[in-house]
């Protein structure tokens, strides 16, 4: 069995960079052909107790033992938050950009502003590109209107032993879950109720005779998609 996750790395990370809060993000739904993207964050500090007995990457747990956790999360964490980037805006703007979309209007449900980010994966997709020096009409910019996110730290499999990025997957998990379900009301040929967006035979057997809904990222190689030679199944 595996080592269940604690916050021995998220406190020796805010001792050495000398950060009050951090805010620890996951994402899922990231490889799904329908629905949208969702990004969990919970913030910690460094008193903050260790969390929840049973807290582990949500791919891991039941969704019976997901949902008893949410409460108890919820609880525990000093602040947390889940949003979204819709199907349309995966489409319109790539799903890196609408990763950091969904990150974006987590933080701002956020009651303060995290002092540093711990991203669960091998790549920062929550910084923004260095802006540009000049505006549109070629003035200067001027750099006091830069938002400029907090510093970000990425740790591969950060879900597998955080405890606070096990608490935010799980937050995210149940919370993508449950829309789907309720989706799958409006749009039951697909079985999302079943594999919530992911491409499962169901759901591939429905695009290949209904075709895409509103709700399909369609930009995507998905049959009656724009690129079907190029399916991308990352999870």
């Amino acid at each position: 069995m595996s080592t269940a996750p604690s916050l021995r790395y998220e406190r020796e990370l805010m001792r050495t960079h000398g950060v009050r809060w951090l805010a620890s993000i996951d994402e899922v739904g990231r490889g799904a052909l329908g629905g949208p993207v969702t990004v969990g964050v919970v913030l910690v500090e460094l008193d903050t107790p260790s969390a929840p007995t049973g807290v582990r990457d949500s791919k891991l747990l039941s969704p019976a033992a997901r949902q008893r956790l949410v409460p108890k999360l919820q609880r525990w964490a000093p602040a947390w938050a889940v949003a979204h980037a819709s199907a349309e805006e995966i489409d319109a703007v790539g799903i890196l950009r609408a990763l950091r979309l969904a990150g974006e209007r987590a933080f701002a449900q956020l009651p303060v502003r995290p002092d540093h980010v711990l991203l669960d994966g091998s790549y920062d997709w929550v910084s923004r590109p260095a802006p540009s020096l000049f505006d549109d009409d070629g003035t200067p910019s001027d750099p006091d209107s830069w938002d400029e996110p907090p510093p970000v730290t990425v740790k591969v499999k950060a879900d597998m032993t955080c405890s606070s990025v096990a608490a935010a997957s799980v937050l995210a998990k149940t919370t993508r879950d449950a829309l789907m379900v309720d989706l799958a009301g409006r749009f039951p040929a697909y079985s999302w109720d079943v594999n919530k967006g992911y491409a499962s035979p169901e759901h591939m057997a429905a695009l290949r005779t209904v075709g895409p809904c509103e709700l399909h990222r369609r930009s995507w190689a998905i049959p009656g998609g724009h690129h079907e030679s190029e399916l991308d199944l990352a999870t």
